[in-house]
């Protein structure tokens, strides 16, 4: 049986990171800080826009700034952690701290893997069903996801910190990642985690697979029917809209199980931490951009706030 051991958090680990101090190193690191901060203004820009037009409260701008949160708080979940570590020279992380990253880190995770199955059904129902859109997309309905999202990701987030915090770790405590991600902690156990790992898959089966089956099976509906309509317009709409999703789908969902879902044996750490940036830092950032580019109620809503629709009307 596993024991909580009181010397594994009476001593931290060590972030070994991603860069050094070599000039380049230095420049990838700022160009990082850039992202951060685009990510930050971009997601709160949308989550704030939603919640002050009127206009957008309906079920897929909702939906859309929950997706703006998740990122939020997930870029803040590693980004600030590892600026301090690379800024400061020290790399070293609390027992505490790397157990708040586990929690936050799985919990965003998991609440955008049902929150973009979620989206996906919003669009399916809004192109295939349009009549009914406003009874089986009703408000009601829209906040039910929303939270079920959270709490379902929430849900995983607890067990894996629970159960990655109830091993023991020795030897140099050094974690081969820029954060504490599950995965790379656990090759510092002196426990057995064989079971541990083997529920984590069986979790990423029910996190990523059931999702992405729920966003196939909507959006093969939802291409049909839009080759079916009449309308060049109306089919040009909601190819943009829909187009916008699966991008997001394809990073979010493709980094996700090449982190997750491959054997332990297989694993590259210089690899697995590539990916993390990419889905933890870049994808955040790009969100808003891929969301609101072609987005006219959005552009509407930006203009709306900065006062600019008056004076070009």
């Amino acid at each position: 049986m596993m024991q909580w051991n009181n010397w594994t958090f009476n001593s931290d680990f060590i972030l070994l990171g991603i860069f050094d101090h070599s000039p380049l190193h230095t420049f990838f690191f700022s160009l990082i800080l850039g992202i951060f901060f685009m990510a930050l203004i971009g997601n709160s820009t949308m989550v704030l826009l939603i919640y002050l037009d009127a206009q957008l409260h309906t079920p897929m701008y909702i939906l859309l700034s929950q997706l703006s949160l998740m990122d939020l708080m997930l870029i803040c979940t590693t980004v600030p952690q590892m600026a301090f570590n690379f800024l400061s020279g020290n790399k070293s992380i609390s027992m505490a701290g790397c157990g708040s990253q586990i929690f936050f880190y799985v919990s965003l995770l998991g609440a955008e893997c049902f929150l973009l199955a979620s989206m996906a059904y919003d669009r399916y129902v809004a192109i295939c069903h349009p009549l009914r859109y406003s009874v089986l997309m009703s408000h009601k309905i829209c906040g039910l996801m929303a939270a079920s999202s959270w709490i379902l990701g929430s849900l995983d987030g607890i067990i894996e910190v629970a159960a990655a915090l109830s091993f023991s770790y020795c030897g140099a405590r050094e974690i081969p990642h820029f954060f504490c991600d599950v995965p790379a902690l656990l090759t510092l156990s002196c426990s057995d985690t064989l079971t541990f790992e083997k529920i984590i898959f069986f979790c990423c089966v029910i996190m990523l697979i059931f999702p992405v089956a729920i966003i196939i099976a909507s959006y093969t509906r939802v291409i049909l029917a839009v080759i079916r309509m009449g309308s060049t317009e109306s089919r040009h709409k909601a190819f943009a809209t829909c187009s916008s999703h699966l991008v997001v789908v394809g990073m979010y969902y493709g980094a996700a199980m090449f982190i997750y879902m491959r054997p332990s044996s297989g694993r590259s750490p210089n690899q697995d931490k590539m990916v993390s940036a990419f889905y933890t830092i870049l994808t955040p950032m790009l969100n808003p951009l891929i969301y609101s580019l072609r987005n006219k109620e959005v552009a509407r809503a930006f203009m709306k706030v900065l006062g600019m629709d008056k004076a070009t009307a």
